[in-house]
C-alpha cells in the first residue's frame, strides 16, 4: 500500500521516532509498534491482506466513525486510516493515516 500522512506529527514519529509537537508525546514501546504496524501497512497490497495478520485486528469501523478502517497498534492504541482503491496494472491501496488514538479514552 501506498501511505500517506494526514497529520504532520504522524509522519515524524514514524521517521524520526519522535515528533516535534508537545502535544503528541507517546511512550518509546508505542512509537516502535507505531513504526512496526505502518511497516506492515506498506508491506501489504490491499486491505484484504491485513487478514493474515492477526495481532492487527484489522476491522472497518462503524457509527460515527463510518467509512473509516482500524488496525491495532498494542491493546490501548489504534491507528485509525481511511484507504482508496485505484485501479491498475496492478491493485494499489493509497492509505490515509488518520491518527494514532488511544482508543479508550
Amino acid at each position: 500500500m501506498v501511505i500517506k500522512f494526514a497529520e504532520e506529527y504522524l509522519r515524524e514519529l514514524y521517521i524520526f521516532g519522535k515528533c516535534s509537537s508537545k502535544k503528541h508525546r507517546f511512550q518509546p514501546e508505542i512509537v516502535g509498534k507505531y513504526v512496526k504496524t505502518i511497516n506492515i501497512l506498506e508491506s501489504v497490497n490491499s486491505t484484504k491482506d491485513l487478514y493474515r495478520y492477526n495481532s492487527a485486528n484489522y476491522e472497518i469501523l462503524h457509527g460515527n466513525k463510518q467509512d473509516l478502517e482500524s488496525v491495532r497498534v498494542n491493546d490501548k492504541y489504534r491507528i485509525i486510516f481511511k484507504s482508496n482503491k485505484v485501479i491498475s496494472e496492478t491493485e494499489i491501496t493509497i492509505c490515509d493515516i488518520l491518527e494514532l488514538s488511544n482508543h479508550y479514552k
